[in-house]
């Protein structure tokens, strides 16, 4: 122990550069995945050989696995040598998790108690160093089939860890364990908008940049997002959304270093906001009503999508975009906006842009390739056997393209021009949620563990 927070004072010591400064570094070094699909929501990690080929259930390729407790779909994050992850454990023991590809849209009834967990493991060998209650009692909204109690991803700064767990709270620890601060918001029901009894959990994640800890609420009622400041919990803005529930985690798009802005997706209200000050800059109204993917940023655009309803669009958005923009059907164009598709995007998963290419996978497996450029598709094609569901997003690096399915299969794809499929990668247990990278290795986290899958230690000789 005494050892462990000697480290933890170093850690936290050679932490102490601003978190710009800080996420510019690790885009560099491609060590650290402190949120949700990783550094800037890119979902890649360069510099390391990733590996292509491992058999989950036999061990092969398996650094190692560590039993996680309870039921939490939220992805893991790393920093440094530590791992931080979310879980959700009832007192009546294992949780069922439906997946696949089914249209049921009612909550799990479990009146059972839960305790919400905040876990820090170490990277190089899986051994939990702290486990620290957030928060316990019958949980406020009931969940989804496909969902747990613990959605949202955490995120770090290196200094801070964040929590969030919907109705139960916002939770601040620094990488030790302590406790910083907490906010409760009450009751947060992210349920279906059309049908409010089907209740489903609360699935945004916070993400942090510079000395602000950005969340994104959309709900039933009195939908905001908001900044604070990360080490005390401070509000610092916050700006209404006329919204109905949405999943997806906010981005900040930083426009080559200019124009810094929030970009949140949904259904009236996709905008962009103002870092500072939280002023809408831009807003687009319309789509798929049930939005999930995170908006991510490349080639000087910001690219949305979302589905369901008799939308699934893909918007390429300018970044210098201003006021309202108004596209009604195919074929509409407007200044602000490079291309758009009505009926090409996807329901769950965030797509990847890997150099001048747009990976869009739909929760079927069908997977298409666009020119990230001007919109023009590439190819079409099915992942797998189009008998298992896909809700984890892509992650990418060393020229692989790694699609997770619920069932536990990791579909390793060569991004290109041309669909190759290099390998299926079995886990053994059903797979929810995104895999994070760092120095070479996938850490997936499947129903009931988190794999560390091996690649090399070693940077790239082209590094």
């Amino acid at each position: 122990m005494i050892r462990y927070l000697s480290y933890v004072l170093v850690f936290i010591a050679g932490s102490a550069a601003s978190g710009a400064d800080r996420a510019t570094s690790d885009v560099q070094k491609h060590t650290n995945w402190p949120s949700f699909r990783g550094p800037d929501a890119s979902g890649r990690a360069e510099g390391y050989s990733l590996p292509r080929k491992w058999n989950a259930p036999t061990g092969k390729g398996i650094k190692w696995k560590t039993e996680i407790p309870g039921l939490g779909l939220s992805s893991p994050i790393v920093w440094g040598d530590l791992i931080f992850l979310t879980t959700a454990v009832s007192e009546g023991g294992s949780e069922d998790l439906k997946v696949g590809l089914y249209g049921d849209i009612q909550p799990v009834e479990d009146g059972s108690k839960h305790t919400w967990q905040v876990i820090c493991l170490d990277k190089k060998t899986g051994a939990v160093l702290w486990e620290r209650i957030a928060q316990e009692g019958v949980p406020k909204i009931k969940r989804h089939p496909k969902a747990s109690h613990a959605n949202s991803t955490p995120v770090t700064d290196g200094r801070h860890v964040v929590a969030m767990f919907g109705s139960e709270g916002l939770f601040c620890y620094d990488t030790s364990g302590k406790l910083l601060w907490k906010k409760d918001y009450g009751v947060l029901d992210s349920g279906f908008f059309a049908v409010p009894e089907a209740q489903w959990g609360y699935g945004s994640s916070p993400i942090i940049h510079g000395d602000l800890l950005i969340l994104q609420v959309d709900v039933q009622k009195n939908s905001f997002i908001a900044a604070y400041k990360v080490a005390t919990g401070e509000e610092v803005w916050r700006t209404p959304r006329d919204e109905v529930p949405t999943w997806s985690t906010p981005t900040v798009c930083r426009a080559n270093g200019k124009n810094k802005q929030i970009v949140a997706n949904g259904y009236k209200h996709i905008g962009g906001y103002d870092l500072k000050t939280g002023k809408e800059r831009w807003k687009l109204a319309g789509g798929g009503d049930i939005p999930v993917p995170t908006p991510i940023e490349a080639h000087g655009l910001i690219y949305i999508t979302n589905a369901h309803g008799w939308m699934a669009p893909i918007y390429a958005i300018k970044p210098s975009a201003k006021g309202e923009i108004v596209l009604k059907q195919e074929g509409d164009t407007h200044d602000h906006i490079a291309w758009w598709g009505p009926r090409i995007g996807n329901y769950m998963q965030t797509p990847l842009i890997y150099d001048d290419l747009l990976y869009s996978c739909m929760d079927n497996g069908v997977l298409s390739c666009f020119d990230a450029k001007t919109g023009a598709r590439i190819y079409r094609q099915r992942i797998g056997k189009g008998l298992s569901g896909f809700t984890a997003s892509a992650v990418a690096g060393d020229g692989k393209i790694y699609y997770t399915s619920e069932d536990g299969d990791v579909y390793v794809v060569k991004p290109g021009s041309t669909y190759k499929l290099l390998a299926t990668n079995p886990m053994g247990e059903p797979c929810m949620a995104t895999p994070a990278i760092s120095e070479g290795v996938l850490y997936i986290r499947g129903q009931r563990h988190l794999f560390a899958v091996e690649g090399t230690s070693r940077k790239k000789s082209t590094e």
